[in-house]
């Protein structure tokens, strides 16, 4: 793993304000043609219940957007951020934002501290995570099984959510991150709550990987859809 240099130290320093800098003024110039089914996280917020949000690696953009507008609305959502050096930027911008918890761990290394990590935040402090759920590395759209876990252990349900803008760049990354063109209008797409019973056999995690995938699949439809509508 790479350490943090001063070097490094410095560059992050200088490249936080920038990359925040880049993202407002994208959310600024990008319109909210519409967010769809934005009562599933008030109702939970309402009934005092925590709730993991499900979104893509490559809706990253729009996704933060969207948790950072849970946060002003008073909801307490922390962030699971790579331990490693590169996790350094997003931490501090969503300490700046408010966050509740930022847990450094990783699905893939240490993955049985950051879950009872997770754990704790969730059931102790009432905390829901936002994780994405094919993430660190991919592949690309394939549901990972630590959010279902712990949706298991703490009976917060799983919340899909997806957004479509009317243009975008696409990267050549893994992930094929979609970031919006200034001045475009979104849509944000918003499903219903998936608790996993707790009776769930830990053999038969790929049967809710595989119903998270078809309605994260679905609700990208749906945005696509309403975007077309004018």
């Amino acid at each position: 793993m790479r350490q943090m240099t001063l070097k490094r130290r410095i560059s992050y320093r200088l490249l936080s304000p920038l990359i925040k800098l880049f993202l407002y003024s994208l959310w600024a110039s990008c319109r909210i043609y519409r967010i769809e089914g934005e009562q599933h996280f008030e109702a939970l917020h309402h009934k005092g219940k925590s709730f993991i949000p499900c979104f893509w690696h490559q809706h990253h953009i729009y996704g933060s957007w969207y948790m950072r507008r849970l946060i002003k609305k008073g909801m307490k959502i922390g962030f699971l951020i790579s331990p490693s050096v590169d996790g350094e930027i997003p931490a501090r911008m969503v300490k700046g934002w408010g966050a509740a918890e930022v847990i450094r761990g990783s699905k893939t290394r240490s993955g049985a501290q950051t879950l009872r990590d997770m754990y704790n935040v969730v059931v102790k402090r009432g905390i829901s995570p936002v994780t994405t759920s094919d993430g660190p590395s991919g592949p690309i759209h394939k549901f990972k099984n630590g959010d279902i876990v712990l949706s298991r252990f703490t009976q917060a349900p799983l919340v899909p959510l997806s957004y479509a803008a009317s243009r975008f760049w696409q990267l050549k990354s893994w992930d094929k991150l979609i970031i919006p063109k200034p001045f475009s209008r979104i849509v944000v797409a918003i499903g219903e709550p998936v608790t996993v019973e707790k009776s769930l056999h830990l053999d038969d995690l790929d049967v809710i990987s595989e119903q998270m995938e078809r309605h994260l699949l679905k609700l990208y439809e749906r945005a696509v859809e309403l975007l077309a509508t004018n």
